[in-house]
């Protein structure tokens, strides 16, 4: 019994400290959300938008995390992504990994 407690309380620090599973609360500490919804357009475009866009794209991650670091625009529309360089590398990683787990 005490062998299966540490197995429970192991996959519970492992699922609190995975920045993939963390990510929607990343998006809301980095404020992401001031500006995307999962579901519809606010000021950029909804997160399933994002992930249905770049379904089939193996490279995927990288270009995401790439343009969140460096902001960008033209790609929806007229208004720019401000760079958000304020994220490390792994943070837009795990935020784009997430992003595109909403298809």
């Amino acid at each position: 019994m005490i062998a299966l407690r540490h197995v429970v309380v192991f996959l519970g620090v492992l699922a609190t400290s995975s920045p993939a599973l963390a990510s929607a609360e990343l998006a809301r500490a980095k404020n992401c959300v001031a500006c995307h919804h999962a579901e519809r357009r606010m000021i950029g475009p909804a997160y399933s938008l994002i992930a249905a866009r770049y379904a089939n794209d193996a490279a995927a991650v990288g270009t995401l995390a790439a343009r969140i670091i460096a902001g960008g625009g033209g790609n929806w529309g007229q208004m720019p992504m401000p760079a958000q360089a304020n994220l490390s590398q792994e943070e837009a990683e795990a935020l784009a990994t997430w992003i595109l787990s909403l298809r």
